[in-house]
């Protein structure tokens, strides 16, 4: 059992200081499962098997602390945000540890590791990413010598010193701010060389030094030891549309604003009644879209098993998998029959491995995949093909003991050999809907890194954030854990708004279209819907506001667009 001291501004109540999201993490990361408990002053997480493990929960980052202000002269009022942090992993031991001392611990070790990673050990230390990383390793070291030392004469709580947790806290937001500029540092390094061809013309002249084989012009390099593939041209930024709203003043907005288009095609809205397509929504965009934008089309997840997505007729068979398996083969038929000759890309299957909705095996999972991949590549030969990846995070396996690391799976899905084009993360933050809280910037960026390692190219199939914040709200899986957990979104910097949404999504998407693996990035909502029209994924994750006027969100994502069309980085380093 690991157990740790929490302190809060008025002493020590776990009451008025919940740390929410806990779960245990294991080796590489992976969500542990195991029971979190919290008493006064105390969270105690007991492991369901005996290894290593470390604790991540979600807290404020940088505001003021129990023994001074830790952070609003440098973050403002609102400290880095309400964030998902982690500890390293610990060994068990009957003391207490100090949660503040160990989630600092971790973080100056993740900044260390990704300065080496990146290549980027050669920073001047005057560099102002390394002068606050090197304040933060110093209060570290203050932290930790303060932990034991007696409260002005009044002792010790729980066996800490309050100062302690103030120095931690201190620490941990100076280094999660290092990270963030040093993330932003290594993107505007990349995306010079993105941007100008120079990544993947330096890649394919390096593979033929090595090999007299070299893929097609145009092709992705896979160069030995690189642990990525380096794909060609400039990264295209698209937006997903609702098929219920198809309105002039949305067409325009997309044509200025959008290399693609991605049609959703959710089961629930092509087949609401049994046997019955409704096609008309969609076919209305669809035809649109290839006669008057004449942009590419991504279509799908065609085959996605979240509550949202599934029509309630598909649940009389969720006892009975081969006829859950004919039906999803019937379904993906239909839909790419329809749309072969205007949908270029498919996503196949999406967050099949969440698994909290339909009761599935491993091996169902990984037969449904193959199964939609190969029709899919059947149906239509020269489409590409993309699988998907909800939740990259993973912590619902933490509760959920019949789904499927979100890494791990897609470790499967290529180690099966399934002729796919691209691995598609969904990177959502900021809503109170599991896996769905908010991190930093580094974490985003290396979060990419660890998919890219599989050696196939990235596609972010949906990037989002709302524009105004998202109440907590109580969440209990259908299937797997009787738990219930009160699911805050957390934010970023400030509370969300329409200025903090534009300035997370300028800085995400400067990361991730660095990235020489990233072909594309998505945003998960053109509009926000009407009142009356069909709820959003996300309330307020739109560009455009429901009367359709743009959002600030909506202008940096066409500058944004513009600035890589024309060869501009558009990577903007954040003031300290």
């Amino acid at each position: 059992m690991l157990t740790f001291v929490v302190f809060d501004p008025d002493g020590v109540d776990v009451r008025t200081y919940p740390p929410r999201h806990a779960h245990l993490v294991g080796p590489d990361d992976i969500p542990h499962q195991g029971t979190v408990t919290f008493e006064p002053g105390l969270v105690r997480a007991e492991k369901s098997a005996p290894q290593t493990a470390g604790l991540a929960v979600q807290m404020p980052v940088g505001v003021a602390g129990a023994a001074g202000e830790v952070g609003t002269a440098y973050f403002g009022p609102h400290g880095l945000g309400l964030l998902s942090v982690q500890t390293c992993l610990l060994p068990d031991k009957p003391e207490p540890y100090l949660l503040t001392v160990e989630l600092a611990r971790h973080r100056i070790m993740f900044f260390l590791n990704k300065l080496e990673d990146w290549g980027l050990v050669d920073l001047p230390a005057e560099t102002p990413a390394m002068q606050q990383f090197e304040e933060a390793r110093r209060q570290f070291t203050e932290a930790l010598v303060a932990q034991r030392e007696p409260a002005n004469g009044a002792g010790l709580v729980n066996g800490y010193n309050p100062k302690a947790d103030a120095l931690a806290s201190r620490a941990l937001a100076l280094a999660m701010n290092a990270g963030e500029q040093l993330t932003l540092i290594q993107a505007e390094r990349q995306v010079r060389a993105r941007l100008s061809g120079q990544s993947y013309t330096e890649a394919r002249a390096h593979l033929a030094r090595l090999t007299p084989e070299v893929p097609p012009a145009g092709a992705p390099v896979l160069v030995p030891g690189d642990q990525h593939v380096t794909v060609s041209g400039v990264p295209h930024v698209g937006c997903t549309v609702s098929p219920g709203a198809c309105t002039e003043p949305l067409q325009r907005a997309l044509v200025a604003a959008c290399d693609f288009v991605t049609m959703p095609l959710r089961w629930i809205d092509m087949e609401p009644v049994e046997g019955k397509y409704n096609f008309g929504p969609t076919d209305r965009w669809i035809e649109w879209v290839v006669r008057q934008a004449k942009v590419p089309i991504t279509g799908g997840p065609l085959i996605d098993f979240r509550p949202q997505a599934v029509p309630e007729w598909l649940f009389i068979w969720e006892n009975d998998y081969e006829t859950l398996r004919d039906l999803v083969f019937e379904h993906v038929q239909s839909i790419v029959t329809r749309y072969r000759r205007t949908i270029t890309r498919w996503t196949v299957a999406g967050g099949l491995h969440v698994n909290t909705n339909f009761k599935i095996s491993f091996e169902q999972i990984m037969d449904l995949t193959r199964m939609c991949v190969l029709l899919v590549r059947k149906l239509h030969p020269t489409a590409k093909i993309q699988v998907e990846i909800a939740q990259p995070w993973g912590e619902y396996h933490a509760a959920n003991r019949r789904s499927i690391p979100p890494y791990l799976y897609a470790d499967a899905v290529v180690q099966a050999g399934l002729n796919i084009d691209a691995l598609a993360l969904r990177m959502q933050m900021g809503h109170a809907e599991p896996g769905l809280s908010t991190r930093d910037l580094m974490s985003f960026s290396a979060m990419l890194d660890k998919f890219a390692a599989l050696e196939k190219p990235i596609v972010i199939s949906s990037l989002g954030a709302p524009s105004q914040p998202i109440p907590a709200k109580p969440y209990r899986p259908r299937m797997g854990s009787d738990s219930e957990d009160a699911y805050e979104p957390g934010y970023w910097r400030s509370p969300w708004s329409d200025a903090v949404q534009a300035d997370w999504l300028t800085q995400v998407m400067a990361i991730a279209c660095s990235k020489p693996y990233v072909q594309s990035v998505c945003w998960q909502e053109l509009a926000d819907p009407a009142a009356g029209a069909v709820a959003a994924e996300m309330p307020h994750g739109g560009l455009l506001s429901t009367s359709g006027t743009p959002k600030a969100a909506y202008h940096k994502f066409a500058m944004f667009r513009q600035m890589l069309r024309e060869g501009k980085n558009p990577v903007i380093i954040r003031p300290q």
